[in-house]
């Protein structure tokens, strides 16, 4: 009888350990494990993006390749302004004709609409530097910020910070040759690097405010004292309102440059951080962008 009970409890052994086997081998109530998310085909040149939380990479294409950067050069600009010690974000900054006439003599100058004579506040100046994508409002930061007796030495002095901030960062395949990437054939940087650049910016609250905010209308100080309600200002970053839990960060486009996006979002507590760069249109950025993240967030 005990041997019975023992064949009883072998048998009853033997069957638990098959039905286990067949549960490994089929995946729990016969449902395979889910494959990994295949990584995506994009348009443009290089790509890359990381975790921000912890630097790891996510997703890479020719990551370290050097490409223009167009006005996504517009970050380094930003972040050196915010750098500044006893930076005073309502000090104001009367625009100078100079800034107005660099937009007419340049035709790929997207700008702000500043207005010449109008005392306009640096925060209100980083609005129209990152929204718009200023370059009048890139102009009148780096003369405000450079150092200098004249106009020319100040922008050269504050393309130096922004290279000295590059330097800095780590970002060795990068070079700035202007304040707003409307270069002179040497302003030039990887997606990688600017990834690394957009999380070293994203750490600055002032920062994280203005990139993420889709329409912004600045009251200036006109000449005479007056006020002057500026027409609104609206980001040009389609993906705070195309991707959910976009924060940011900064488009740009140019004749070399193409069409670029670094751009950051954040679910379930996890952001993502990136760069497409010299992509083949504005949708197409935006799509290439989409992709990355969808795929970083996957992992």
């Amino acid at each position: 009888m005990i041997t019975a009970i023992r064949d009883g409890r072998v048998r009853r052994a033997a069957a638990v350990v098959v039905t286990t086997g067949a549960l490994l081998t089929t995946g729990a109530l016969g449902v395979a494990p889910a494959q990994a998310a295949a990584k995506p085909t994009i348009a443009a040149k290089g790509g890359y993006a990381m975790n921000n939380a912890n630097g790891k990479t996510l997703y890479t294409k020719a990551a370290d390749g050097k490409l223009s950067t167009g006005s996504t050069t517009k970050i380094m600009t930003a972040l050196v302004v915010l750098k500044q010690q006893n930076l005073d974000l309502n000090a104001k900054v009367t625009i100078q004709k100079a800034y107005s006439d660099y937009i007419v003599d340049n035709n790929w100058a997207s700008n702000a609409k500043l207005i010449v004579g109008d005392k306009v506040t640096v925060r209100q100046l980083l609005y129209g530097l990152m929204l718009p994508s200023g370059c009048d409002a890139a102009y009148a930061l780096a003369d405000k910020f450079g150092s200098g007796s004249t106009r020319a030495k100040r922008v050269k002095s504050f393309i130096g910070k922004m290279n000295t901030t590059a330097s800095q960062l780590g970002l060795t395949n990068t070079h700035f040759d202007s304040f707003d990437g409307i270069g002179n054939g040497a302003n030039y940087s990887t997606p990688r690097d600017l990834t690394k650049l957009a999380s070293a910016a994203l750490k600055n609250s002032t920062f994280r405010t203005v990139v993420k905010t889709k329409k912004y209308t600045a009251k200036t100080t006109t000449k005479t004292g007056s006020t002057r309600t500026m027409a609104p200002w609206e980001n040009t970053n389609g993906l705070l309102s195309g991707y959910s839990g976009t924060i940011g960060v900064k488009t740009g486009s140019g004749p070399e440059a193409k069409f670029c996006l670094v751009f950051a979002a954040t679910r379930n507590g996890k952001t993502v951080v990136g760069t497409v760069l010299a992509s083949t249109s504005i949708p197409a950025r935006e799509s290439d962008a989409k992709k990355i993240m969808n795929y970083g967030f996957a992992q």
